[in-house]
């Protein structure tokens, strides 16, 4: 008699999860890779600026990311899902208007295109005027963006803890997090291009159009796997081995099925993954905010131009790399029978080594814009492998109905570290730049970029240490 095989259905849930994070960081990376060649000129912005928009959409996402884990637990994780893409692609749209309000309010006149807004802002002499308003709009549409973005993860991570036992849980996380590089490559090649040539409205417009097609696959394909006959009851088995998992259970009392925040911070996995978020997180953003710029300020290569775009691709293409952290966790778990959290913790020690290597990308720089290319690719890989897996030790840890709550307290410490490097790289940038600021044996913003690129070497090992410090070994809180 044949044994029927499983289904592998989990894995069309997990593509569906990565085209979700794709779209996210693609609606993301719009505003970075217009803002310098293209809408700084048109509203005068200079490098604090944009620091303030980024710092104050990160403080947006962090608060956002909170509710939003309660938001997703309450709603559960097909409708969450929706909620979330729908307003972030609104909020991606949005930004395509803002040239067009901020005619409107200096000028009075709403009723212009596109073309017709930059007309009328450039017969305005008054600069700061200018700016205060662009910049107002900006940071109002990056709130609804951030409002909505902050749903992916913990819905994502939610459906992943339903679909996958923990020993896969950091592969399949590993996996739709590589979205997160797939949008980052695609966008250096899409959205300069549709910035150049159709304006940079359309880039927001046409990017943010992508989450609206998304959701008609999400309705149609997503349900839970018990009630989903497209998994078999051995896919279905396969997913709910952990019930078997005999390890150290640590109690938690019910309360009408829901887990308080307060009773969430309660516990030290909490605070551990807390920590881990708010020191590693704001690494990320600022490669993912700021090398476009970097590129064009330090080595003078702008987004817009074949070879700035070749070198951003080649970057983030770098950071594919990460898809091994995902497997080696797994091996530490199969082939030296680790538990998923011993195992879990000594891949991200590995992890945790490689962003060393940003702090030689402003020595050796000087050899060709290729070397700080390429350091911060392996950097930005590592930051991959270490993010699939920090989120993975909440599934270790908490149960399913609680993960997007805990998901969201770390994503809103994440996103206040996110904040404080947004915000001070800017005011650094242009600090250091207008005072030919010296350090290290750098002058000028080169030696503002060396700053940042120190602890962006360093905020792995430091994480790693303090959250090993907390929780030492596996412990799983049952409900």
């Amino acid at each position: 008699m044949n044994q029927i095989k499983p289904s592998s259905y989990r894995w069309t849930i997990c593509a569906l999860l990565f085209f979700a994070t794709t779209i996210n960081y693609l609606d993301r990376q719009v505003l970075s890779l217009t803002w310098k060649d293209f809408i700084s000129p048109e509203f005068h912005w200079t490098n604090n600026d944009y620091g303030n928009i980024t710092a104050l959409f990160s403080i947006f996402y962090a608060i956002s990311m909170l509710l939003a884990g309660r938001f997703v637990d309450w709603m559960d994780t097909k409708k969450g899902f929706l909620w979330a893409i729908g307003i972030w692609s609104i909020g991606a749209v949005l930004h395509a208007f803002c040239g067009i309000a901020t005619s409107g309010i200096i000028t009075g006149n709403w009723f212009v295109g596109f073309e017709g807004a930059k007309h009328a802002i450039e017969t305005v002499n008054d600069v700061g005027l200018i700016i205060n308003v662009s910049v107002t709009l900006f940071i109002f549409a990056r709130f609804v963006l951030a409002v909505g973005e902050a749903g992916n993860f913990p819905a994502a991570i939610k459906a992943t803890a339903e679909y996958f036992p923990k020993k896969d849980r950091a592969l399949a996380t590993s996996i739709f997090n590589a979205g997160a590089t797939i949008g980052a490559l695609c966008a250096p090649l899409t959205i300069p291009v549709i910035a150049k040539y159709y304006g940079w409205e359309m880039s927001f417009i046409i990017i943010g159009a992508l989450g609206f097609v998304w959701m008609g696959f999400w309705v149609f394909l997503y349900k839970k796997p018990e009630t989903n006959t497209k998994v078999n009851a051995q896919e279905l088995a396969y997913i709910n081995q952990d019930e078997e998992l005999q390890v150290q259970v640590e109690a938690l009392p019910t309360d009408n099925q829901k887990v308080s925040f307060a009773k969430c911070f309660s516990y030290k996995q909490t605070w551990a993954f807390v920590f881990g978020k708010f020191m590693t997180d704001g690494v990320w953003w600022f490669y993912l905010f700021w090398m476009p710029a970097y590129l064009s300020e330090v080595y003078h290569i702008k987004s817009s131009d074949t070879e700035g775009q070749l070198a951003i691709f080649v970057l983030y293409a770098i950071t594919l790399l990460s898809i091994f952290g995902g497997w080696l966790p797994s091996y530490f778990v199969d082939k030296k029978k680790m538990n998923p959290y011993e195992g879990r913790m000594k891949a991200m020690l590995i992890f945790a080594f490689f962003p060393l290597l940003a702090l030689l990308t402003q020595p050796l720089g000087y050899i060709s814009y290729w070397v700080p290319v390429v350091l911060i690719g392996i950097a930005g890989a590592a930051h991959q492998s270490w993010s699939a897996n920090i989120f993975s030790t909440i599934g270790d840890s908490f149960p399913k109905k609680a993960i997007a709550t805990v998901t969201g307290i770390g994503g809103l410490a994440g996103g206040v570290g996110s904040t404080f490097i947004n915000k001070f790289s800017g005011w650094l940038f242009d600090h250091a730049e207008q005072t030919q600021m010296k350090f290290m044996g750098f002058q000028g913003i080169e030696a503002g970029y060396f700053i940042i690129f120190s602890f962006c070497a360093v905020a792995y090992l430091i994480a790693w240490v303090v959250m090993k410090s907390l929780v030492p070994k596996m412990k799983i809180i049952q409900l």
